[in-house]
């Protein structure tokens, strides 16, 4: 059975960092890419960010800038650094994995990820 958990979430001042993280198990986590989304209240789940199996980061446009992500194969679990948070960045925060090695084209879609954690939350007050 694949379990993603997340942790690290919390309520921080517009300005702060956050790290998360994503401890898998059930998969062969090396082979899978991790990818980041987050949803706000009331709105769709957008990408943040990913780090291929093969090695590569891919970040959006809104948070490239601001977050960064990493994997530590040996502990199965991915991060997400994330600096000079704003309000706006609240919301839920998701890992998911995404299979094959071709994924360039899939790495922004959330459809495209076969297994997902349940979220940790991320509150940013101003």
């Amino acid at each position: 059975q694949v379990q993603l958990v997340e942790s690290g979430g919390g309520l921080v001042q517009a300005g702060g960092s956050l790290r998360l993280s994503c401890a898998a198990s059930g998969l062969t986590f090396r082979s899978w890419t991790i990818g980041w989304f987050r949803q706000a209240p009331g709105k769709e789940r957008e990408f943040v960010a990913a780090f291929r199996s093969t090695a590569g980061t891919y970040y959006a446009d809104s948070m490239k800038d601001r977050v960064a992500c990493s994997r530590d194969n040996a502990k199965n679990t991915g991060y997400l650094q994330m600096n000079s948070l704003k309000p706006e960045d609240t919301g839920v925060y998701f890992c998911a994995a995404l299979g094959g090695i071709e994924v360039d084209s899939r790495i922004h879609s959330a459809r495209a990820y076969s297994y997902w954690g349940q979220g940790t939350q991320v509150t940013v007050s101003s």
